[in-house]
């Protein structure tokens, strides 16, 4: 998603097929099985599954763009000789601008290798 854009549920652009919104979405939350990189956007714009309209549809496209530019990139998943368990956790308080909800999320390392 571009930096700093916030998504409304009730911006007056063109509504869009929700139908194909929803399948759009179903496929990106899918990817984010492999692809952890795009889960917070994917949660982001999932909101909006119910009313989507035109600027929801261009975040979603804007998140297929990112994975067509990064296709061949991967990670590389190595032994270690020593195994430190690395946490890190980070919250929004109170980001959604539609209901004042927050989102949080975290990632646990053994080492160089996320494993959660």
């Amino acid at each position: 998603m571009a930096a700093n854009e916030k998504l409304l549920q009730d911006d007056v652009a063109a509504k869009i097929d929700s139908k194909y919104f929803r399948s759009l979405i179903g496929s990106l939350i899918f990817l984010t099985n492999s692809r952890s990189d795009i889960l917070y956007s994917v949660s982001i714009i999932s909101r909006f599954m119910e009313n989507p309209n035109k600027l929801h549809l261009t975040a979603a496209k804007r998140i297929l763009r990112y994975l067509q530019g990064i296709k061949n990139h991967g990670i590389l998943y190595k032994q270690q000789d020593e195994n430190r368990l690395i946490g890190y956790f980070d919250s929004d308080w109170a980001g959604s601008y539609n209901d004042r909800k927050s989102t949080s999320g975290y990632v646990f390392c053994l080492e160089t290798i996320i494993i959660s």
